[in-house]
């Protein structure tokens, strides 16, 4: 059994993370935030897919006005983005965020954050210290000659105490950079030296293939530490991908339970049915059951029942027919254009 690392509890809307509760899965809406029909729908998405807290930028006042008519059409709590101007925090904030993610060093001087302090303190907030490998100061890169995990790590405590002197304390920590060993080694530092709650994530990652081998690696060596209370996989496309992405890994790691696990064959010269094709069809259409089991879908029927033994319930395809295979035992066999069927049919009457 993973042991996680302690940490404060830190409530986001009506969500907390922090203090051993589950680890929540971010992402973060693409569309222009000022189209709030548009970031709506994307968010609903997302929600759908399984994210439990949203970021959007805020870029600009209209971005931030948006904000309450976001809110009022999502189901999940939203955190507000800002880079450079201070006054869109407090805007978000006026407007209903949950939450707002700043980088301190990069929006105005301390008076600027004493502003953006005071609102969250009177609302009571938390903000979000986000420190990125690409834009620490050059002082610290100096000092460490170059960028590296104590340079990350020494930004971020700096920037926390700055807020910590003003008198607030509701914080969440994100250090993020996209060399991957240098993330895992700052976050360990970090997790050393402080217990507020960490947001865990590689950031510039890169497309779908690349960002997900990067993200499950690093993610991976933080999160088997228990290191993290919230995660996002930053990636280039679909931010939907993101969260599926991110179920899969605290799935593996054994952080999160229920939903369906697909496994499925990486297919020989005995596969005789589009098992690629088919393989994708099952994972998405599993994603509406609620269901805590393992389906195998499978390439062909010499082998397919055997390899299909560990999973609750499978398919395997042959020429013009496959079988339908609970726990090893084939129970029929079906027509190879109703496999998809077959297998949805079984999952709707499922009972443990």
């Amino acid at each position: 059994m993973m042991t996680r690392k302690h940490t404060r509890v830190i409530s986001i809307g009506d969500r907390v993370i922090g203090g051993g509760n589950p680890i929540l899965i971010q992402s973060m809406t693409n569309t222009r935030t000022e189209d709030a029909a548009a970031t709506v729908a994307q968010i609903q998405a997302l929600e759908k897919a399984g994210c439990e807290i949203i970021r959007c930028t805020v870029p600009t006042m209209e971005a931030a006005a948006a904000i309450r008519e976001i809110k009022r059409q999502i189901s999940i709590p939203l955190v507000a983005d800002i880079h450079f101007d201070y006054k869109m925090a407090i805007a978000a904030m006026e407007n209903g965020a949950d939450k707002i993610r700043i980088n301190p060093g990069n929006i105005g001087g301390k008076d600027k954050v004493a502003s953006v302090v005071a609102v969250a303190k009177e609302r009571n907030i938390p903000i979000r210290v986000g420190v990125n490998s690409g834009s620490l100061e050059r002082e610290l890169v100096e000092k460490y000659q170059g960028v590296t995990a104590q340079g990350l790590v020494e930004s971020a405590l700096d920037k926390v105490h700055m807020i910590e002197e003003l008198g607030y304390e509701n914080m969440v920590i994100s250090i993020k950079s996209s060399d991957v060993l240098m993330c895992v080694k700052a976050h360990e530092i970090l997790a050393e030296q402080t217990d507020y709650p960490l947001h865990v994530g590689i950031t510039e990652s890169g497309t779908i293939i690349s960002g997900n081998i990067k993200s499950a690696i690093g993610l991976g060596l933080i999160l088997h530490q228990g290191i993290g209370d919230t995660i996002r996989v930053s990636l280039t496309g679909d931010p939907v991908e993101e969260v599926k992405s991110a179920i899969l890994v605290l799935r593996t790691l054994g952080l999160r339970k229920g939903g369906i696990e697909v496994v499925s064959c990486p297919t020989c010269g005995r596969t005789k049915i589009d098992l690629i094709g088919l393989a994708n069809q099952v994972e998405n259409m599993v994603a509406e059951f609620p269901l805590n089991i393992k389906v195998a879908v499978m390439g062909c029927a010499v082998n397919g029942p055997g390899e299909a033994k560990e999973a609750d319930i499978g398919i395997a395809g042959g020429i013009g027919e496959g079988l339908l295979i609970k726990k090893g035992e084939i129970i029929r066999k079906v027509p190879e254009d109703q496999l998809l069927k077959a297998l949805r049919d079984e999952l709707i009457h499922w009972k443990d």
